[in-house]
């Protein structure tokens, strides 16, 4: 009786200890998520800095900003489904120790080459960590119920590293050169290394047959041409030009023979049965969705901040702060939010709650209203974490665990895809609604209008050429266009977000959750020892 009793104590402490773990395993994973996180942000404000120190030229600076997103979604895919074949702890490993050195060389770049090649390597440090973190999550929190939890505090410090980018990035140049704001990974990185070679399980998908290599690249190219393609119409390229249409052409090609490929194969770098789940398919589309209404109105929303209220940087910066905590609440909450009402209800009422918040900020005018921003930016943040964290954990627990690293990698992936697309399809509504307003502006010439017509702040910097009553004119013309457009860019993403509640639909309405551990034993093949890196 008494060995009995020892015996069932000691298991006891086991499974204690083995859960105090997974809750440890998380917290390093967080931290690596944060340092990416971050640093895809912190450089926006450095920009004037670095353009001051290193003279880059217009297209070296849009690389030195661009490069990092562009390479990091390129390869999500290819690290993923890699990490599912060698070992996702491995991965994460190698993705920590070149983000350091990819930092160090960002910092002290002497030139803008050296700084977008610095960039460069970041971004595929960054492609290393995300899926990773992601993958090992689901590895290490077999239960539904802990993995609802576990995602929720990964997406509130996703939220946290967004918006503390901009504002670190502003303190650290107050009191330091542009460098710092690389410099700050490397001491992080350097604890991260070893504490996750310590602590983090090492695990692996099913091996069977060799790692698509052809593909692998394939799917690089194609993303790479996607995305590139989509950012150049963001930024107001000729949806017709030559160097736009080639680029998005050739990378809808390459997706296309990919697909085909892993179609024929019989061991398919991505297993694209899991887009035949609905559960899983309705995820990834619904992730696109939230991404590509988050994204566009942030951008909009700083604009109208600052230009048309007059608000400084810092400023705008503070006004937008109600939405990461929102969005922080929302993701600590949500595993609860999932468990009482289901992926269904969860998502759908995320996407409409989102939806209310944009049709009431569409009483946005000319004058400051504190109140209506604080409520509309609040709704925004917690409705659209909502939906993506009923998103993003309907679309990992569907699919097998031998396939969480492309899982993630297509998660990802689909974030990045509905962030790009949204710059590039709101800004495009935006640009619709607000030129006109500018053809026919009293006492204004054809050239300065059309001049005018490109951008807010543009038309503010030819007022002020123009001067006298033409000057202010254009300007309460170009204040009154933007407005309007504001207006209708957000019930277009209203219509959007309203679209996404429709299809979220499809997703199961309740969580179903495993049975305990001890009564379903874990695949063998989705954990192997650790391999030393």
């Amino acid at each position: 009786m008494s060995g009995t009793t020892t015996a069932a104590a000691a298991l006891r402490r086991r499974a204690a200890g083995a859960g105090a773990n997974r809750w440890v395993v998380l917290v390093v994973l967080c931290t690596s998520l944060l340092l990416v996180a971050v640093d895809a942000t912190v450089l926006h404000v450095a920009v004037p800095a670095v353009t001051e120190d290193l003279k880059p030229s217009a297209i070296e600076l849009l690389w030195i900003v661009d490069t990092y997103p562009l390479v990091c979604a390129s390869l999500l895919i290819l690290f993923g489904t890699l990490g599912d074949r060698v070992g996702r702890r491995r991965i994460l490993l190698l993705g920590y120790g070149l983000f350091g050195v990819a930092s160090a060389m960002a910092a002290l770049a002497d030139t803008a080459q050296v700084l977008i090649v610095a960039r460069a390597l970041l971004g595929v440090g960054g492609a290393m960590i995300m899926p990773a973190t992601l993958s090992i999550l689901r590895q290490v929190f077999p239960s539904r119920r802990e993995r609802a939890l576990a995602i929720g505090i990964w997406s509130a410090v996703a939220a946290v590293g967004a918006a503390v980018g901009p504002l670190l990035g502003g303190f650290l140049l107050e009191h330091f050169w542009w460098g710092s704001v690389f410099l700050v990974n490397i001491p992080l990185m350097l604890i991260s290394l070893p504490v996750g070679r310590l602590l983090l399980p090492e695990s692996t998908g099913s091996d069977d047959g060799p790692w698509d290599v052809v593909g692998a690249l394939m799917a690089a190219a194609g993303l790479f041409g996607v995305v590139l393609g989509v950012k150049r119409l963001g930024g107001g390229e000729d949806p017709g030009g030559p160097f736009t249409l080639v680029q998005l052409v050739a990378g809808v090609t390459l997706l296309v023979l990919f697909v085909r490929r892993q179609r024929r194969r019989k061991h398919p770098l991505v297993d694209l049965r899991m887009f035949a789940r609905p559960a899983f398919s309705t995820s990834v589309g619904c992730i696109v969705l939230a991404m590509l209404a988050l994204v566009g109105l942030e951008l909009i929303a700083a604009q109208y901040l600052q230009l048309v209220l007059g608000l400084s940087p810092l400023e705008t910066g503070l006004r937008l702060l109600p939405l990461t905590i929102a969005a922080m609440a929302a993701g600590l909450f949500g595993a609860r939010l999932l468990r009482r009402f289901g992926p269904r209800r969860m998502v759908c009422a995320g996407f409409a709650l989102t939806a209310f918040a944009v049709v009431l900020l569409t009483s946005m005018g000319h004058a400051d209203n504190a109140p209506l921003l604080l409520s509309g930016f609040v709704l925004l943040g917690f409705g659209l974490e909502t939906t993506l964290f009923g998103a993003y954990e309907s679309m990992l627990s569907e699919a097998p665990p031998e396939q969480a690293g492309g899982a993630a990698a297509v998660g990802e992936t689909s974030y990045q895809l509905g962030a790009g697309i949204g710059i590039a399809l709101l800004g495009s509504v935006m640009n619709a609604a607000y030129t006109p307003g500018l053809a026919s502006v009293p006492g204004v010439p054809a050239s300065a209008s059309k001049s005018a017509g490109h951008s807010l702040g543009e038309a503010y910097e030819v007022a002020d050429r123009l001067g006298g009553s033409a000057g202010v004119a254009l300007r309460r013309a170009a204040r009154d266009s933007f407005v309007h457009g504001l207006h209708v860019t957000l019930l277009v993403s209203a219509g959007l977000l309203l679209l996404g509640a429709v299809a979220a639909l499809r997703l199961p309405r309740g969580m179903q959750c495993e049975a305990p551990l001890a009564e379903v034993p874990a695949p063998r093949e989705a954990v192997t020892p650790r391999v030393p890196v």
